[in-house]
């Protein structure tokens, strides 16, 4: 239950009553809201634009996270409108980097952990549920051009828009480790998403941004960096 109500809260009060806004405002300062893709809930437009308003279950298991979001994207936006405040809104996609935090409960790092320790990976339903995978030198990249644009608030939506199923990227995992764990399946979360790929149709055209790291090499320095900093002595993998 606590980690329920952190999560939801977070989503909004760490804007408002942590008085990020109301600083920002009096240093007149711009502001950066880093809101997420999960403010879609269950898409039922694909690729999400920012146009989309999504298909959310506010009262779901998810709700926490997506509605604290949505709610921090419309305080900011009242700030922008009722007191003139500069900001600057973007919808961040999965993204994932080296030196992860293994319990951190990322599909990336947790496939990475799982076979570096010679546990089956963990997949979810059929696998056929499909996400997008951004490189953080990438996102890093576009949220600097979104603080420096001078012609838009947003909300404009960065991620990488290589599409993977779940069960595709457990084997993507197992060939560049060469690990020898096993796949096995749980039941599929409550209203866990079924589609996500990015629209960054705006970002092109207004920041002129793009990802450049593919999924594959992403993955390889991901990878990479696991197995300099942890290399655990009953990984069954090889480098």
């Amino acid at each position: 239950m606590k980690r329920i109500l952190v999560t939801g809260a977070a989503g909004f009060l760490g804007s408002h009553l942590c008085d990020a806004l109301v600083l920002a405002q009096a240093t007149d300062a711009r502001f950066l809201l880093a809101s997420t893709s999960e403010i879609y809930g269950g898409p039922d437009v694909h690729p999400q634009p920012e146009s989309y308003w999504g298909n959310v279950n506010q009262i779901g298991p998810r709700g926490c996270y997506d509605g604290g979001k949505r709610i921090a994207e419309t305080l900011t936006f009242d700030f922008h409108r009722q007191h003139g405040l500069d900001v600057r809104v973007v919808r961040i996609f999965n993204t994932y980097r080296p030196r992860m935090n293994p319990t951190d409960g990322r599909v990336v790092s947790t496939y990475i952990d799982q076979v570096f320790r010679s546990q089956d990976i963990t997949l979810f339903g059929d696998g056929s549920q499909t996400r997008s995978f951004c490189y953080y030198s990438d996102m890093v990249d576009g949220l600097m051009r979104m603080m420096a644009a001078q012609n838009t608030i947003g909300p404009i939506i960065l991620g990488n828009p290589e599409e993977v199923d779940m069960r595709q990227f457990a084997d993507m995992i197992l060939t560049k480790t060469g690990a020898r764990s096993r796949v096995v399946t749980r039941a599929l979360p409550q209203h866990d998403p079924k589609q996500r790929r990015p629209d960054i149709s705006k970002a092109q055209a207004v920041l002129g941004w793009s990802p450049s790291v593919t999924l594959d090499d992403g993955l390889a320095r991901t990878i990479a960096s696991y197995i300099q900093s942890e290399k655990p002595a009953s990984a069954q993998v090889s480098a």
